[in-house]
């Protein structure tokens, strides 16, 4: 590749993704200007103040005082930077259909301010064409040709939140809409990257994130299943994925939970299946998997219910988020859960160490503190995300009834129910 030279990147949407991007830009020298439109957060944000697990205070203020990283919501700040990365989120819209507003609305603020000689990246999962139909058109608005005047390149992020998994190890895809797109995107991923991947396209890279995310919700939609078989069969479906996993060759573990969330797992196949369907083909397997994860929150409401003797059952459960160690709630099954059980007239409280609030059934709730005389005043502790700093001890010692859907405890106990 080429010897680009990247002193100054503007990074576009502060969230789960844009944060820790930025945060590595920075580290590793180059001066990173973080952009959102939540002022609240930019107030935050340069005040030393992290939304997000992965991004400790402390790494953030060390790049702030260093005059590494500054924060605003002027999409101004763009003109002049070398490089421009859109990191906003797609969501579904209430059809099920991709929602391309924050990338539309990024791309026009974005074009206003384009400088000749700049590189666009964008990071947002979407589906493929994204980036040649729709960003490119948007910001040719003003008269500037993308690969001629400016350069347009794809780079699908793979950050896994709450992982301790180094950023920098994460293999970095990346396609250009043209070759010296590519080439200066390569460039600029390897200040920090450790391997960067270049493919053919921006289709290509596009494709590549809706793949890793559909076989992952596909293969845990089948373990989803399994579970509400084992269940009705007495089959401990923890201790065969156990023994499976020792095979040193072909089968990669799965573990079934109370359904599938986040920004990504549920969102990312909806968004295939829609290009598919819009290419006339149909993808069968996302269909039965969705079904599935779908039903998984009723199926596990059941559950709980199932094991109280009572018909206003008291319950307890813990973890809100969509995954461990985390503080995102979106699109979490956990909240699915609750809602089922409210519709189910059970009584509901929980515990999350990092969701101190909730909002549910239109309702606000706080999280409980986790005592033993509070365990034990609830009829069903039901154990819906793995958070590494609970005390799932007191738990197992204090709880009536728990059901245990991400596999915490090892060791057989008589209160103890798996998924």
């Amino acid at each position: 590749m080429g010897d680009h030279v990247f002193q100054r990147v503007c990074v576009v949407g502060q969230g789960f993704v844009g944060l820790p991007l930025a945060v590595a830009f920075a580290s590793s020298g180059v001066h990173v200007v973080g952009i959102d439109i939540d002022a609240r957060k930019v107030q935050e944000l340069n005040a030393g103040k992290s939304p997000i697990a992965d991004v400790p205070d402390q790494s953030l203020q060390s790049l702030l005082w260093a005059g590494r990283i500054s924060f605003t919501t002027d999409i101004g700040r763009i003109a002049g930077a070398d490089a421009v990365l859109i990191c906003v989120p797609t969501p579904l819209n209430d059809r099920g259909a991709p929602d391309l507003t924050y990338i539309l609305e990024a791309a026009k603020s974005i074009s206003r301010h384009l400088s000749k000689g700049q590189l666009i990246v964008l990071e947002s999962s979407t589906f493929p064409g994204t980036t040649e139909e729709i960003l490119i058109p948007i910001l040719e608005t003003y008269g500037m040709r993308a690969g001629e005047d400016f350069y347009v390149a794809y780079s699908p992020e793979r950050i896994n939140p709450g992982e301790t998994f180094d950023l920098r190890r994460i293999p970095k895809v990346v396609g250009g809409v043209t070759q010296a797109s590519l080439e200066r995107a390569v460039d600029l991923y390897r200040l920090v990257f450790e391997q960067v991947v270049p493919t053919s396209s921006t289709r290509v890279a596009e494709f590549t994130k809706l793949l890793e995310n559909t076989q992952r919700f596909i293969n845990i939609s089948m373990m989803n299943q399994l579970a509400v078989l084992c269940h009705q069969t007495g089959l401990d479906l923890w201790e065969a994925i156990a023994a499976a996993a020792t095979k040193p060759y072909g089968f990669v573990p799965y573990y079934p939970g109370p359904g599938v969330g986040g920004h990504c797992i549920p969102v990312d196949p909806m968004y295939l299946k829609w290009y598919a369907d819009r290419s006339r083909c149909t993808l069968d397997l996302v269909d039965a998997a969705n079904k599935i994860n779908h039903f998984m929150p009723a199926f596990v409401a059941e559950r709980i219910v199932s094991l109280s003797d009572v018909e206003q059952p008291r319950v307890l459960i813990v973890g809100v988020t969509y995954k461990r160690d985390v503080n995102d709630t979106r699109e979490s099954a956990s909240l699915r859960v609750l809602e089922e059980l409210a519709q189910r007239s059970a009584t509901t409280a929980y515990h999350d160490p990092l969701v101190p609030e909730i909002r549910v059934c239109g309702q606000e709730q706080r999280s409980t503190p986790l005592t033993a005389q509070t365990v034990s005043s609830f009829d069903v502790v039901a154990i819906l995300t793995d958070h590494s700093n609970v005390d799932y001890e007191l738990i197992q010692k204090h709880a009536r009834n728990v059901l245990d859907c991400r596999g915490v405890y090892k060791t057989k106990s008589p209160n103890v129910h798996t998924l």
